[in-house]
């Protein structure tokens, strides 16, 4: 598989030269390049990006800023002429720190690091997906003094009211004393992924998509917008 790769400088010949020594790596593929971070917002949106090539000193938006306001970033790999911000790299969890103007095997040594981490990643969530497809195919849901059983199969989705849960299925709800923390752990969150702080839902019960609403028979639920960008992630993978 290959590791796709962002370039955000606003220097054409340092885009350049990331771009010429990514040709001499088979499995690294440059999806694009940007002049700025602000550009860069809209390719990671709209794109699947493993690993970026990112510069510091840029207009409007500095490099180590834009990383800040990553929720859950990619990969990065600083590229830049100014050696002291590499410990603010560091403290944000790059992958390495490259100082311009650079050699062919430095970077390559900064990739090295990245394939390790991302083979790595894709090991641990195949680990994950395998165990997932072995857990029970039913809950048990305590509600007052009752304890339902509860097929994953028929759970429509879940919403939160305040120190309790609803849980809808397609013959009952059940209200039920306890956190959507605590009842996020009991489902496999490939098939109940939570899209807001108050809804968890069942992926394979959803009618419609539309805009940041999703539909399941006759109630229309919220995308938080902190949970958007893995929800539409997670829908583009399917």
């Amino acid at each position: 598989m290959n590791i796709r790769c962002l370039i955000i400088d606003d220097e054409p010949l340092a885009q350049r030269v990331i771009e010429r020594y990514a040709e001499n790596v088979p499995f690294l593929e440059i999806i694009q390049k940007c002049n700025s971070a602000v550009e860069a917002i809209d390719v990671l949106h709209n794109r699947e990006v493993d690993l970026l090539f990112l510069d510091i000193n840029m207009p409007r938006l500095s490099g180590m800023d834009f990383l800040k306001t990553l929720k859950n970033p990619p990969l990065v790999i600083i590229t830049t002429a100014y050696a002291e911000f590499a410990i603010q790299g560091y403290e944000l969890d790059v992958v390495d720190y490259l100082m311009k103007p650079f050699a062919f095997d430095r970077f390559y040594k900064a990739i090295q690091k990245a394939e390790e981490l991302i083979r790595g990643k894709d090991q641990r969530h195949f680990e994950t997906r395998e165990a997932e497809k072995q857990d029970d195919t039913f809950i048990f849901i305590k509600s007052s003094k009752k304890t339902y059983k509860v097929n994953l199969d028929e759970i429509l989705y879940i919403e939160a009211l305040g120190d309790y849960v609803k849980i809808f299925t397609t013959e009952k709800m059940i209200i039920s004393y306890q956190s959507m923390k605590n009842i996020e752990t009991l489902l496999p969150s490939s098939a109940f992924p939570r899209i807001h702080k108050s809804f968890i839902i069942a992926l394979s019960r959803i009618d419609l998509i539309e805009g940041n609403h999703v539909k399941i028979k006759d109630r229309l639920i919220p995308i938080g917008t902190n949970y958007k960008s893995d929800f539409d992630r997670m829908i583009r993978s399917i």
